[in-house]
């Protein structure tokens, strides 16, 4: 994979200066630029990584010529924006964007056509799946190793850093949070048929919001259920009752199990991901060899993905395209709280 393309960062803040460009400095990726609101801050993170250029702001990054990459790690509510300046300027090769794509599913399309006609590759940062033990996951799936899938829960109890930026999405957990599960039951096991999705406000989060505590039950062609639950409350953990903080997902097939668990919402945020499994005919589980954590490493993925589908000319795993089907289950979501039923996906994306 060539591993020199140019790339330019927007945004300095906490994702970028201790994911995106700790990761790539690790995996010898070529940062040339970055832009800010703050051209301090921007100065700042620049000194730290080495970065040679900084801007004066995005839209001079944007016109930067010699850029090849555009990593835009900026809120949702103002990304769709630089994807659209990004297409009029014409000067990138490809985009990786972050998660939501957008805050709306028909922006999300737009944004998908809009890099399709400039002649730009979108990709976007659904990082998860590059998550040491979620990979290992999807080795096991893919051999067959588990047997036809009979059942999956992705089951997190842990209390998230709410940014400032979220209380103007007017959501706190579904497009955040969720996201990242929903994407990554997709990634194992592809596109469920249907969703339902329940959910109530955070007692702790003091933002506007009603996607506090979300469940989702999703349905599968052949039979096949998943259950996520995404509980940011976790018990009264930040007001002195103890608590057990983790994100633990299982995978049951007629011919095996798999249990995983993702070391992000422990202290320090880089504890490591873990996974053991067991076949008929096991005599005990196996503790599967794994190596690094989802933040800082599985950055360098996405980024990676994105780098070998620009050299190469093959599809991009994180496509945008791919990536609506993702938002589109958001969009399920959404619909079934309303209603209160469960939503096919093809009524969202037909």
């Amino acid at each position: 994979m060539r591993r020199n393309y140019r790339i330019g960062v927007l945004g300095s803040g906490f994702i970028v200066s201790e994911c995106h460009l700790v990761s790539y400095a690790k995996a010898g990726y070529e940062v040339a630029a970055i832009a800010s609101r703050t051209k301090a801050k921007a100065a700042a993170v620049a000194e730290r990584f080495g970065i040679p250029v900084v801007h004066e702001d995005y839209d001079t990054l944007l016109g930067d010529p010699s850029l090849e990459v555009l990593d835009i790690a900026v809120p949702p509510q103002h990304q769709p924006d630089l994807i659209r300046a990004a297409c009029a300027k014409g000067t990138a090769k490809a985009i990786l964007a972050q998660k939501p794509l957008a805050l709306d599913f028909a922006v999300a399309q737009d944004l998908v056509k809009c890099c399709r006609e400039a002649g730009i590759l979108l990709a976007v940062n659904q990082n998860m799946r590059h998550d040491p033990s979620v990979k290992a996951a999807k080795g096991l799936i893919g051999r067959g190793e588990l047997g036809d899938m009979v059942f999956a829960t992705i089951d997190m109890r842990g209390v998230p850093h709410w940014q400032p930026w979220q209380a103007e999405t007017g959501g706190a957990t579904m497009k955040i949070m969720s996201i990242h599960h929903l994407d990554c039951m997709r990634h194992w096991f592809g596109d469920p048929e249907r969703l339902f999705c329940s959910v109530r406000p955070d007692p702790r989060t003091g933002f506007p919001h009603q996607d506090g505590i979300c469940t989702y039950v999703l349905e599968y062609a052949d039979g096949m259920r998943a259950v996520i639950i995404d509980d940011v409350w976790t018990g009264p953990v930040r007001e002195g009752a103890p608590g057990e903080i983790r994100i633990e997902w299982r995978i049951e097939g007629l011919d095996g199990l798999a249990i995983g668990e993702i070391g992000w919402c422990k202290d320090p945020y880089t504890s490591p991901s873990t996974m053991r499994y067991g076949r008929k005919g096991d005599p005990a589980m196996q503790v599967a060899a794994l190596e690094g954590a989802w933040f800082p490493d599985a950055f360098a993925g996405t980024m990676g993905d994105l780098l070998q589908a620009l050299a190469s000319g093959d599809p991009c795993v994180l496509a945008g395209e791919d990536n609506l089907r993702t938002l589109a289950l958001i969009e399920a979501a959404e619909l079934s709280v309303r209603e209160r039923r469960s939503v096919a996906l093809q009524e969202i994306i037909s």
